[in-house]
Order: structure tokens, then sequence, then C-alpha cells
């Protein structure tokens, strides 16, 4: 599949992956970019790329990913204005890390991990970027029963590609009950949507990153960085950004490339 002409949706585009891919995106000279963030800083992302493309191929769009009738609004100002999304990434993601059961000394009590950081985690990291990649899913689909296609053929070529963003997290680490379960479940949920997904020619897939060098890591703090990450990583350094954005792109690029792929820089967790 060429990005070239095509036209994408990032979520968290602000920052960290997504706003790293963003870039590249424009690079590889794609059509129309959905850029898709909670904050004003993806409108200036929006303005710097339009700047450097010299033509107005990004828009940035602030709200919450979770909401139905903002992730429509989205796709149908970017298909108004640049045609059928066909490349999905949906990449917006939060942390609420904190031991599964935790022993309160100071207060001689046992807590347990909030549901409701469970719930949120899982509303924002897994549920949202299942239905941002459906979302495109359902409108190829819709457009190929109006043009009266039916089973996708190969001679056709792919039609679309989702990448969820998953993390070597999803294979478990101390602290992150949550974040964990979500980026296990969406290596779960690429794998089905792929097999429905073909019959439209949509291939999806999901990329597990090794710790990045991301807003979100650099808030562990610099003594974690060096002490518990540095260390069992054998690249010894975060992963750039830029690295994963240009893993993503391979995994577009590439039909052969399904199911996951692992840009972990050689992480192995220590138990």
């Amino acid at each position: 599949m060429n990005i070239k002409g095509r036209v994408a949706a990032i979520t968290g585009a602000a920052g960290g992956i997504g706003r790293a891919l963003a870039k590249e995106l424009c690079r590889r000279d794609i059509a129309g970019l959905a850029l898709v963030d909670h904050v004003d800083a993806v409108q200036s992302l929006a303005e710097e790329l339009n700047a450097e493309a010299g033509r107005a191929v990004a828009t940035g769009y602030v709200g919450d990913v979770t909401e139905e009738a903002f992730r429509k609004h989205v796709y149908d100002q970017t298909q108004e204005r640049h045609g059928l999304v066909r490349i999905c990434v949906p990449a917006a993601g939060i942390t609420r890390d904190a031991l599964a059961v935790k022993v309160d000394k100071d207060q001689n009590r046992v807590t347990i991990y909030p549901v409701e950081s469970f719930r949120m985690v899982t509303e924002i990291n897994l549920i949202a970027p299942v239905y941002w990649a459906l979302e495109m899913v359902a409108r190829v689909a819709e457009d190929r029963w109006r043009s009266g296609l039916k089973q996708w053929d190969p001679d056709e070529g792919v039609q679309g590609a989702a990448v969820f963003i998953g993390s070597v997290s999803s294979q478990g680490n101390k602290g992150q009950l949550a974040y964990s379960a979500t980026k296990a479940g969406l290596e779960g949920a690429a794998a089905t949507m792929m097999m429905e997904a073909v019959f439209h020619g949509i291939r999806c897939g999901v990329i597990h990153p090794g710790f990045t060098d991301t807003g979100m890591v650099r808030a562990l703090g610099e003594d974690y960085i060096r002490e518990k990450i540095i260390p069992q990583t054998q690249l010894r350094r975060l992963i750039q950004p830029e690295e994963i954005a240009d893993a993503i792109c391979f995994m577009i690029n590439n039909s052969a490339v399904s199911g996951s792929l692992w840009a972990d820089a050689g992480w192995h967790p220590v138990a």
C-alpha cells in the first residue's frame, strides 16, 4: 500500500509517536491528514505541517477520542476535504500506574487498584482505538458496497490499513496492570479485525514499541529511566519517536507484514 496520495487519521497526534508519525507521513506525500488530540497543540502542529508542505494537507481536531460524535465528525470532515480515510493509527493513550494490590504501612491497610482508573485506561487505550479503526473499515466497506463491489480481490490492491500502538508492557510490567491489559488486548483486537476487515481489503496490525522518548516515559523520572529502563534495554538508550514512526510506515507500506511488530530496542523485563 502506497502512502503517497492517501488520507490518514492519527489520534494522540500532538506529541510523542503520533507527532513523529504525522511528520513522517507528510514527508511521504500523504494527501490528507486528520490530527486528533485533546490539547490545542495539535492545531499548531497542523499549521506547521501545512507550511512545510506548502498546501493544506493537515487539519487539527481537539476533542475526546472516546466520544462517538467527535469521531464521526472528524471522519466526515476529513472525507469532505480530502477523500476517504484509508490509514488509521489511533495512537492516543494514557497511564494510571500503581500496584494492583498495595500495602500502605503508614495507614495500616491494603488497597486495590481503583476500578475507576482501570475503566478510564481501558476506554482510552483499548476501546477508543478499536472504534477509530472500525470507523475507517465501515466507511471503506460502505464505499465499496455503493460501488457494487463485494469481497475484495488481491488484484484491486490493498484498500486500507490500521495500525494499533501496543507496548512491550503487554508482556506484563510491574505497576501497570491496566495499561498492560489494554496493550495486550489490542493484539487480540488487531488479529480479529484482520480476519474480518480483509474481506474489504483492509489490513490490521499492532506495533509494540519499547520505552520511547516521549512525555509519558519522561514523566517516570530520570532516575527511574536510568536505573530501571536503560539497564534492561540492549541498545542502552530510549527509542526515538521517529524510529517508531518509520516502523509504522513500514507496516503500512509492506502488505506482507501482518500481526505484531516488536520495536523494543532489545528490552527485557526483570521480575
